[in-house]
């Protein structure tokens, strides 16, 4: 198979080296907005360079991965779409809800399968945690508590065109609560707050939020999140039930650390960032997405998973500026 990369960053040079090891995958060409990024990431891995997105697709690519800024999602999977080609899109597909929905229906019309980058949805905690809700070994849900703290603020630049906390970064726990719990996030009342780098502020955003979701049922989440945690980056996901309480994200490198007298060591060796976090997931996922280009059947994460995610996002973003809880439902394309 011949894999067209497109995005050469931190989170694409992973993903060259991931193509790379895959057996599947003969060939490789990358293309960046930066061609010398892509050349240079290209020889470490042993691929090939292109000029840009276009030219790779021109010159005849199996598969397209993309791995740019948010901004260039769209158009990439809507080139892949016009081409026939396979695609694998990082998250978020689209800012907003009538561009995703656009995307959804040039996808459709084209015929192609498209996965979406949820990467926790291949990660062996989340996966046991599925699981246990789905098998009963939990019991009756009754709350959840999830948690995406960064280990230090991303760059100015990148906040400025990110879509803001929840888009950005809880778009992840969103796609991961709905995804071990089988359930729908029906509303969200949600604040946010600037505590440490004024210049979030600047841009309409916030370093620090909190959110209290409703799913189906009645079942009830907690949401929090901030921009540094000094001690790493700490993802979790805790399920309270009639039958167990369980937790993803809890080992020995959770950056936290207990204050009890009775506590060992705790908080040592936190992960610094979400590729030492998440790396095995993010291999699996592109495993998954070019054995599904090579053996057919349905995307492990299509589309449809994205607008959910999104349209929560969308909900908790006007959540925090109208002060009020939002349902899902309220959150349409122009809306």
């Amino acid at each position: 198979m011949h894999v067209g990369l497109v995005g050469a960053g931190r989170i694409g040079a992973f993903h060259a080296h991931t193509l790379r090891e895959l057996a599947d995958v003969d060939r490789l060409t990358i293309a960046d907005a930066v061609p010398e990024t892509a050349r240079r990431v290209a020889a470490e891995v042993g691929a090939t360079a292109a000029e840009s997105a276009e030219v790779m697709v021109d010159a005849g690519v199996d598969a397209l991965v993309i791995a740019t800024p948010t901004p260039a999602h769209a158009p990439l999977v809507e080139l892949a779409a016009a081409a026939g080609l396979p695609a694998f899109c990082e998250k978020p597909v689209a800012l907003e809800l009538g561009t995703l929905e656009r995307v959804i229906a040039t996808v459709e019309e084209a015929g192609i399968t498209v996965q979406v980058g949820f990467q926790r949805r291949f990660d062996p905690g989340y996966r046991r945690a599925r699981e246990a809700v789905a098998d009963g070994s939990i019991g009756t849900l009754l709350a959840l508590r999830a948690a995406t703290h960064d280990p230090s603020p991303p760059a100015e630049a990148y906040i400025a065109r990110s879509g803001g906390i929840f888009r950005d970064l809880h778009i992840h726990d969103l796609d991961a609560i709905r995804f071990v719990t089988g359930l729908e996030i029906e509303e969200v009342y949600a604040d946010g707050s600037v505590r440490e780098a004024p210049w979030f502020a600047t841009h309409g955003d916030v370093d620090a939020a909190a959110a209290l979701l409703r799913l189906e049922g009645g079942v009830l989440g907690v949401l929090t999140g901030t921009r540094h945690d000094p001690l790493g980056y700490d993802v979790r996901l805790e399920l309270f039930g009639t039958a167990d309480s369980a937790a993803v994200g809890l080992d020995p490198r959770t950056p936290l650390h207990s204050l009890e007298p009775s506590a060992g060591p705790t908080g040592q060796n936190g992960y610094r960032d979400f590729i030492d976090r998440f790396g095995g997931a993010y291999r699996a996922e592109l495993a998954a997405f070019v054995e599904t280009v090579r053996d057919g059947g349905p995307s492990p994460c299509g589309l449809g998973e994205a607008r959910a995610a999104l349209q929560a996002a969308l909900a908790a973003d006007r959540s925090r500026t109208d002060r009020r809880p939002i349902r899902t439902g309220e959150i349409r394309a122009g809306s």
